[in-house]
């Protein structure tokens, strides 16, 4: 039964709603919506205009309407007379096919077709910096393995705990926080959930996130390598398919008797092709789990000061051995550590699934697993294929991948490929001091 946002508002002391959708890049956007007026809005919707954001429209297109979905409305924790509610985009009646909420709707209701249903945990690295963005925020957090660090995670107990208290308000199962890799970095995890749900809660939690950081005199951030030298924010996806969605679901999909080289580390045939998918795409992959310029300064990045970057250059997958792009720690479920802190929550569901159904369509055997320690010896390895060097290889390996575009939307795959080769333009036709530093006197 759907909720009506009107009783939902009389019944919680909400005296705002925020209807809020997710453009191309990322971006967060949104209309405050008084409870009064919200009826009108969760029948018809907000109206925007498309072209302000990063969407793939001009100033001549008509009203783009972010209509509620009023079953996923979040009350804000720390402001409680204000819910959330993300939105899906649609002009002239119909769903605008670029926009992202929609792109992994559609892919959700293809597996469901074929009786697959994916749930997902990710895990959202962060920093916490001065409100310049410049340095870390607390000057004593230096160790040169900060990872797990008992008295850096407590000098920023009252952010985590805010944030942590929040998800178990929620409902969301957060179990663990903690210092991660890199002076001034933390991660918090919460329990997995279907991909529309958990991309929901990933919007959320990142929004919260910077909410409470603002709150407390800080900056949080989760750019890909926003400090030169440490080890970068990854979003490592845990994927699994199970028979049913939500609480319906009793099998998992990728559990089983499993034969070779996947079926030791506890995959299904299914599981085994779904992986088979996720290889045979990565390098277009990359275009969405790691979005931005920024991005492959964390996944070619030189060693970290921890001593380790934590983030794949290679397609490889092994089992429970966190230095290939892929892992897989136990039965019936697999870690993609290819994204970053900067993909698209709904993006990268999306384009999770439309690799994983494109393999187990094909059979796609995802080759030889390796279990060497990919720091050290990844040089050994001649057979597999390099990930991205930058945004650019990155945009022209999608491109070039035409059943994954085909699969993710065309239009979308249009839009997206436009609006990245803008980017990537603005930041070639940019001047930076690196250049007059090595170009000046020569």
């Amino acid at each position: 039964m759907t909720i009506d946002l009107a009783q939902y508002a009389k019944d919680n002391g909400v005296k705002y709603f925020m209807i809020s959708y997710t453009d191309l890049f990322g971006g967060q956007r949104a209309k405050l919506v008084p409870a009064q007026a919200i009826s009108d809005m969760q029948e018809d919707g907000a109206g925007f205009a498309g072209f302000a954001t990063w969407l793939d429209l001009t100033p001549a297109h008509p009203d783009m309407l972010a209509v509620p979905d009023p079953d996923a409305v979040i009350q804000l924790p720390w402001k409680p007379e204000v819910a959330w509610v993300p939105a899906n985009c649609v002009m002239e009646g119909e769903p605008v096919d670029q926009a992202p909420r929609n792109v992994l709707r559609k892919l959700i209701d293809e597996a469901a077709a074929e009786g697959l249903h994916v749930k997902t945990g990710i895990e959202a690295e962060f920093f916490l910096l001065t409100p310049e963005g410049d340095q870390i925020s607390d000057p004593f957090d230096t160790a040169e393995k900060p990872c797990y660090d008992q008295q850096a995670v407590m000098r920023r107990y009252e952010v985590v705990r805010e944030i942590c208290d929040y998800m178990l308000d929620l409902g969301w199962g957060p179990y663990q926080n903690d210092h991660e890799d890199a002076n001034g970095q933390f991660e918090m995890n919460w329990e997995f959930d279907d991909v529309l749900k958990t991309a929901d809660k990933h919007s959320f939690f990142k929004f919260m996130a910077k909410s409470v950081a603002e709150k407390h005199g800080f900056r949080a951030t989760f750019m890909p390598k926003p400090i030169e030298g440490l080890t970068g924010n990854g979003c490592h996806a845990h994927i699994s398919v199970w028979d049913a969605p939500g609480k319906d679901a009793k099998v998992n999909v990728f559990a089983g008797e499993g034969e070779g080289q996947t079926g030791e580390v506890g995959l299904s045939e299914r599981g085994k092709h779904f992986l088979g998918g996720i290889m045979k795409h990565a390098s277009a992959l990359a275009a969405i789990t790691n979005p931005t310029v920024n991005s492959y300064k964390r996944i070619n990045a030189p060693r970290t000061m921890s001593g380790a970057t934590w983030a794949p250059n290679t397609v490889t997958w092994t089992g429970n051995n966190r230095t290939h792009m892929v892992r897989v720690p136990g039965p019936g479920r697999f870690e993609l550590r290819l994204p970053d802190g900067a993909a698209n929550p709904y993006l990268l569901q999306a384009v999770i699934i439309a690799a994983g159904l494109s393999g187990i369509r094909s059979k796609a055997d995802p080759g030889k697993r390796h279990d060497i320690d990919m720091y050290a010896e990844g040089q050994s390895i001649t057979d597999a294929p390099k990930l991205p060097l930058n945004m650019l290889d990155a945009i022209r390996e999608y491109d070039k991948d035409t059943e994954l575009k085909a699969s993710m939307g065309e239009e979308f795959s249009k839009s997206y490929i436009k609006m990245k080769m803008q980017e990537w333009n603005s930041f070639v036709t940019h001047f930076s001091r690196w250049e007059k530093d090595n170009t000046l006197d020569i």
